[in-house]
């Protein structure tokens, strides 16, 4: 029973680690694509991450250009430091850290795909709803998604009314996912697998 209590909390802890990446990955994304700062959900983003932002900020210096550099330490940092805590916690020991920092990457890229795959169905959803939707998290999605969408309509014109573009971004992810973070994740060995890559 106390087993099966610790292995819950470490899970929930895990997954509030990862709600956080992925609020961290968000800001990240934003700043990227140039979305609205002054969006409300982007100021929500920035209010909620700053804190540990912050003193990574002191160190890297302010942002420049379109990468915030700063967050995305703070997120690798962030899940370096929690994987090494939830296998000492699981009773594993001190794992490589090279095996952690590996993890901490896989984690970082893997919220990054996430943040990408839904915004993507959430702009696919609009686009039939609402395609005028002036709602600040659609104007948002829209902001967020359109630096990777632009290129591939480049290639790929709307035909008509169809805009096969989003299917090519979906393989592009699928792809990335299963090459990329799946090769960092194995690379990662117990890591990966122990904090659910």
């Amino acid at each position: 029973m106390g087993s099966q209590l610790g292995s819950a909390g470490l899970l929930l802890v895990n997954t509030l680690i990862n709600i956080y990446i992925f609020l961290l990955m968000l800001r990240f994304l934003l700043q990227a694509s140039r979305a609205d700062y002054y969006n409300p959900i982007s100021q929500s983003v920035v209010r909620v991450t700053q804190p540990a932002v912050r003193p990574f900020q002191s160190v890297l210096g302010p942002v420049m250009g379109r990468f915030d550099l700063a967050t995305l330490a703070t997120a690798f940092v962030i899940k370096a430091v929690a994987i090494i805590v939830i296998l000492q916690l699981a009773g594993f020991g001190m794992a490589p850290i090279a095996s952690v920092a590996i993890g901490a990457v896989a984690a970082v890229a893997n919220a990054i795909l996430k943040i990408y795959f839904f915004a993507l169905i959430v702009m696919i959803i609009l686009s039939w709803v609402a395609p005028q939707a002036s709602h600040p998290g659609a104007l948002l999605v829209m902001q967020l998604v359109e630096p990777i969408m632009a290129p591939v309509r480049r290639v790929i014109p709307p035909l008509g009314m169809i805009d096969l573009s989003p299917i090519v971004v979906f393989i592009a992810i699928s792809l990335i996912d299963g090459i990329v973070v799946g090769s960092l994740t194995r690379a990662a060995g117990v890591v990966g697998a122990l904090v659910g890559l």
